[in-house]
């Protein structure tokens, strides 16, 4: 049994659509961690303050979940959980205080703390309040804090669970979760050489198994079965015309995201500035050579101390002055992923130590996106974004201009002359 989980991970890995590669490889999963951290922060102090309010819908939570629910395959749906169900007065954390405190104390530990002991018995507490509606789903905000320690949790993940192992875990209960987190350590431990210490490894790999992607291997000693079973592995079934559509727009979304940086970092080297590259993003293969080339291999003035130092360094592009070492202009590419995180990202920098030095803070995304733009902007999430006088420039303006003002261009005007300022309103 335990070569044929190991044949199954290797296929696994290497399958171009599996969510090991799409997802879990993915740069933009990794982005997301510290923007949500940082959303889960404010539900946490809104429902301290007493201004998180009586709906779902509008609140700072919201705005989280949407964030995980956008990311590709494995939580798509996770903001289900959290929707307001009037007829069943469900999840019950709206329009009870108290359960509502209890929520906001659940995150609020496993915020503050980093042990397992810590998080397991948080959850213990929640479970032991029996709030209607508030079940295992919570664990994907945890799995966002706590990566290395509390696994992803939907239908898909327990089916595949189940499949792989032959439990019976069901939905719904929190035992039933922790119990099946147990099994999945375990699991992850023996094969923890092929897979990862964060468990989106293993949960990505039970979301496949899951959802039909993959069959699990058989449990019975059937030598029939086992072939079967190795015989549609090593097919691998062929992707459906649809799921060949997504993957194509998926790597063509992340080419569109590398070859916007790449005109905005040759675009700010023209004017004279030093160009900073989003530390997960310099090694990106770009044009003869890679995307962090002629940049900043330091980011000045953001040490390991600094307040949100890790935040900026996720920028996508940011423009330095040559003399002051100042960060005059941020960049944020945006493309068919959600803008919390680029948001946070852009909040963290210009609430910070360098607020004084910028003179530009700019959303980058196709034409047809401002609409999604200025919708996600009316949450109350981003109230400061008017305070704080971001720019839309668009990947049109940007193609047609940006040759003209390489070779013409001085300082920011030419680049604010073709954006325009966004409001929530």
């Amino acid at each position: 049994m335990t070569d044929l989980i190991r044949d199954l991970i290797l296929r696994w890995r290497d399958d171009p659509a599996g969510a090991y590669q799409s997802w879990f490889l993915w740069d933009e999963r990794i982005k997301n961690f510290r923007s949500i951290r940082r959303g889960l922060q404010q539900v946490v102090a809104e429902i301290a303050g007493g201004t998180f309010g009586v709906a779902y819908r509008g609140s700072s939570l919201e705005t989280v979940v949407h964030s995980i629910a956008e990311q590709r395959q494995i939580f798509k749906g996770a903001n289900h959980a959290f929707l307001w169900k009037p007829k069943l007065r469900i999840p019950d954390i709206y329009e009870n205080p108290a359960n509502q405190k209890a929520f906001g104390q659940l995150l609020e530990t496993c915020l503050c703390c980093n042990t397992e002991v810590h998080v397991v018995s948080a959850v213990h507490a929640i479970d032991a309040r029996k709030i209607k509606g508030l079940g295992p789903a919570v664990a994907n905000l945890l799995y966002f804090l706590h990566p290395t320690i509390m696994p992803p949790f939907n239908t898909a993940i327990v089916n595949g669970y189940n499949s792989l192992t032959g439990s019976k875990v069901k939905l719904r209960r929190w035992e039933e979760y922790l119990a099946m987190r147990q099994g999945i350590l375990k699991l992850n431990a023996t094969y923890r050489l092929l897979l990862s210490n964060d468990l989106g490894a293993i949960g990505g790999l039970l979301f496949d198994l899951g959802s039909g992607r993959y069959s699990a291997p058989p449990l019975e000693d059937d030598e029939t079965a086992r072939k079967l079973w190795e015989a549609d592995l090593h097919q691998v079934r062929e992707q459906s015309a649809k799921e060949a559509r997504i993957l194509a727009a998926e790597r063509e979304t992340d080419h569109t995201h590398t070859q916007i940086q790449g005109w905005l970092r040759d675009l700010g080297l023209s004017l004279g500035y030093d160009v900073w590259i989003a530390a997960n993003d310099r090694s990106r293969p770009w044009q003869d050579g890679k995307l962090g080339d002629g940049c900043l291999s330091v980011l000045p003035g953001f040490t390991a101390e600094t307040q949100g130092a890790e935040s900026v360094r996720l920028i996508d592009v940011l423009w330095l002055d040559q003399e002051s070492h100042k960060i005059v202009a941020a960049f944020e590419v945006e493309h068919s992923t959600t803008i919390y995180s680029g948001i946070v990202r852009m909040l963290d920098l210009a609430l910070g130590s360098e607020a004084q030095a910028l003179e530009g803070l700019f959303l980058v995304a196709p034409d047809k996106r401002e609409a999604d733009v200025r919708e996600q902007l009316r949450r109350p999430a981003f109230r400061r974004i008017a305070d704080l006088k971001v720019r839309y420039l668009s990947y049109g303006a940007l193609e047609k201009d940006r040759e003209a003002i390489e070779r013409f261009g001085h300082g920011l005007k030419p680049i604010q002359a073709i954006s325009h300022l966004l409001t929530p309103a």
